[in-house]
């Protein structure tokens, strides 16, 4: 098996799920794990190289890796729509792509460009890396990215940093260091898949805020299923390298399998965990409306990515997020 297949290798290992092999995490583990947290951040410690370095978080998969994870059981939530508009900061112009698209590098321009980028931070003695996004928020100050990417077996990850539109090893809009770090209660307390949701709040950069330098996506929770669907990031494992944005296109469904996640054809490998999914997509604009997250993929089912339903546990972490 292929620990670099998809994007986080994925949190769900094939054999051991479908012989029942999940347990919940340690009632002291959820006990000690609150849904936020104030990670440590020395200036200047992501050098270009360090970032080049940086691998990608990819969990491990097989029988005993799934033993502190979770899948909720139940219908997805249904309640009301909550809608927010995306915030445009001058988006250059942007060129049609392919539809569907299993897998391939984003050419189009657009704001997509600058709102999406790469994630960094440490995980005890290893600089790791995911992809996140720029949305919509109170604050102007929130990026959206999978839960694995704030916290991770019972610990919250450090030295977090986004670098929208990383661009091998540069920041062309600078690094933006988090000042505290969110998850879905659920994900905090035991990694429950179905709510695989990390947010953080970023400290203003030469004298702006997120928003205001970069633009941010829209987002919606409670939206439903079965929609025409664009999923992004920086994958870093073969065949890719983590410099280049990257993009997926096509009709997505609900899992069937084991989760209440949306499920889309596409090849993307580990470091694209935290990657926008977006709806209502324009190629014209590169902006869009987010409803998830790129999150895991079954080892069984070759290049295919899932990504967790946005309801109201995700609108709760928001919420946290965004007036923090």
């Amino acid at each position: 098996m292929n620990r670099h297949r998809t994007a986080a290798s994925v949190l769900l290992a094939s054999g051991a799920l479908l012989a029942g092999a999940l347990t919940a995490a340690s009632p002291s583990a959820a006990a000690e794990s609150p849904a936020s947290f104030r990670p440590s951040h020395t200036a200047g410690f992501w050098t270009a190289e360090r970032m080049r370095r940086a691998t990608p978080l990819d969990v491990p998969t097989g029988p005993g890796a799934t033993a502190t994870r979770t899948v909720s059981s139940g219908a997805a939530p249904s309640g009301p729509p909550v809608r927010m508009a995306p915030t445009s900061a001058s988006p250059a112009a942007a060129s049609p792509a392919a539809f569907p698209q299993a897998g391939g590098a984003w050419t189009g321009g657009g704001a997509i460009v600058k709102t999406s980028g790469r994630v960094f931070f440490t995980m005890g003695d290893r600089t790791a890396s995911c992809s996140g996004d720029s949305i919509t928020s109170a604050n102007g100050s929130t990026v959206i990215t999978a839960g694995h990417c704030v916290k991770y077996q019972g610990a919250w990850h450090t030295n977090w940093v986004f670098v929208p539109a990383y661009d091998n090893g540069n920041a062309p809009y600078g690094q933006w260091p988090a000042t505290k770090t969110f998850a879905t209660d659920q994900w905090a307390a035991s990694e429950d898949m179905n709510m695989d949701v990390g947010l953080a709040v970023v400290a203003p950069l030469n004298g702006q805020k997120l928003s205001q330098a970069v633009g941010a996506q829209g987002i919606l929770f409670n939206g439903g299923y079965n929609k025409k669907m664009y999923s992004f990031g920086f994958p870093a494992a073969a065949p890719y390298d983590g410099t280049k944005l990257v993009y997926c296109s096509g009709n997505s469904n609900k899992d069937f399998l084991l989760t209440k996640d949306h499920g889309l054809g596409c090849n993307m490998t580990g470091g694209s965990s935290g990657g926008p999914w977006l709806q209502d997509f324009n190629e014209a604009t590169g902006l869009g409306t987010q409803v998830s997250v790129n999150s895991f993929g079954y080892s069984f089912l070759p290049n295919r990515m899932y990504g967790p339903y946005f309801g109201d546990e995700a609108k709760a972490a928001y919420d946290r997020a965004q007036t923090s």
